[in-house]
């Protein structure tokens, strides 16, 4: 077994290192995964230069690592409850996604960014530059040679927000196979749930490292929903003239082939239904072949942009949002939420922003990813459509029965208050990692 072990190792770290060799060619174009491999190629120079600036090693600093936009948001909640306990710490924050951009742009981090390649080289060097106290991955998401460096120079190595549901890849080889060295190698792992820390000490971490806090992603949410200001010049054209609003949020192709002849039905019942649609990238083209699919049916679309330029809707019955950073506001101005990611296999996006808005829920079947979906669910304060009529029967119910509609959204904003304190038990946790030492 150690030999088949080290063989997978051995083979993660030659594929890592020709990724990196193949980087220059890869990273040409404009698609996500030139995006990425470009950031990524210059992420350990970043770094360097500015740990040989900036760097204080009188100071404790914590490297956290999240993969895309919604870990980000468990991590931005624990960055920020570290430094209400230790004003003292530097923060770096890496992510991998390009999606991230924006987010690590207002992360409460000394530098935030890319992670740079997960080769002895450039992992090596980016850790011997930063110097971490702690190195904290995200959710699922743990980088083996990051890890490795980060424990050569006396740092502790950690998992927060840690999550593994039963049908992980993770759990089947290569992925178990290169994954339980690192995971058996950390020194705290703080996971959402009790089965989450059951099926992550299956893979290899230690028992006595497993600590069971909650999700910080509810911290996050219920933060920026309460943060929203309706007089903001994205919301305020939304409040007056009021009208009963469906907001759809991280949306797929898959997702807009049942929510918009939905929509379209159920305005026959509300003519002055409004819709506002955040698709998951608001690329061009996204709200381009978004308009377009809208305009079918019917509806007098306007971008979110020129909504927010003149003040109001006009004649727009449907607003697309055509920028990212905005959703988890949109929810507080709608009357029902729609999330996306359920038709397809690549997960249900974050149902906490609508609930933490006190909305009832609607989204696709294939939502065994999120926990807090089936918590929803079990509440009253979501539900499951599998197609275009039952999608009209769940909106257009919760659209005429006021009452029902109430108490589906008290459901949710219940189970957000129950489960806020993550962020802070788990920065309790790291702060004690630097303490210990």
């Amino acid at each position: 077994m150690l030999l088949f072990v080290s063989f997978t190792e051995r083979l993660y770290r030659s594929l890592s290192r020709a990724a990196w060799l193949l980087s220059s060619a890869l990273g040409s174009g404009d698609s996500k995964l030139a995006r990425v491999v470009r950031a990524r190629r210059y992420a350990g120079d970043r770094l360097a230069e500015w740990a040989r600036m900036h760097r204080d090693l009188s100071r404790p600093l914590l490297w956290i690592h999240a993969p895309s936009v919604g870990e980000g948001l468990q991590a931005m909640a624990v960055v920020e409850a570290v430094r209400e306990r230790r004003s003292d710490f530097q923060i770096v924050f890496t992510h991998f996604s390009p999606s991230a951009e924006g987010l690590a742009a207002r992360m409460s981090a000394d530098i935030a960014g890319p992670l740079p390649w997960d080769t002895p080289q450039e992992a090596g060097r980016s850790v011997t530059a930063v110097r971490p106290d702690v190195l904290a991955f995200t959710k699922t998401e743990v980088w083996p040679v990051l890890a490795a460096a980060a424990r050569t120079t006396g740092a502790t190595t950690a998992l927060v927000a840690a999550t593994l549901q039963p049908g992980s890849s993770r759990l089947w080889w290569p992925s178990r196979s290169v994954l339980r060295p690192t995971l058996s190698s950390l020194d705290l792992v703080a996971a959402v749930g009790a089965e989450d820390a059951l099926r992550l000490i299956g893979l290899g971490a230690a028992a006595n490292t497993i600590h069971v806090t909650g999700d910080p992603g509810i911290d996050s949410a219920a933060q920026r929903v309460g943060a929203a200001e309706l007089a903001a010049p994205y919301l305020r054209p939304f409040v007056a003239p009021r009208r009963p609003t469906v907001v759809a949020g991280s949306t797929w192709p898959s997702d807009e082939t049942v929510l918009v002849p939905a929509l379209a039905a159920v305005r026959r019942h509300h003519p002055s239904l409004r819709a506002v649609i955040a698709p998951h990238e608001p690329c061009e083209e996204a709200v381009q072949a978004l308009e377009a699919r809208v305009k079918l049916e019917g509806w007098r679309s306007a971008r979110l942009g020129q909504v927010e330029s003149v003040g109001a809707c006009g004649d727009a019955d449907l607003v697309v949002v055509d920028r990212v950073g905005v959703l988890a506001e949109l929810y507080t101005v709608g009357d029902v939420a729609w999330v996306g990611g359920g038709f397809h296999g690549q997960g249900l996006h974050s149902v906490l922003e609508p609930a933490a808005a006190s909305l009832p829920v609607l989204f696709g079947p294939r939502h065994h990813n999120a926990v807090a979906a089936g918590d929803l669910l079990a509440s009253g304060g979501a539900c499951v459509v599998r197609d275009v009529g039952e999608a009209v029967s769940a909106l257009g119910g919760w659209l005429d029965d006021a009452d029902a509609r109430a108490v589906s959204g008290s459901s949710g904003s219940r189970y957000i208050e129950s489960n806020l304190g993550a962020a802070g038990r788990t920065a309790d946790l790291l702060t004690e990692l630097v303490r210990d030492r």
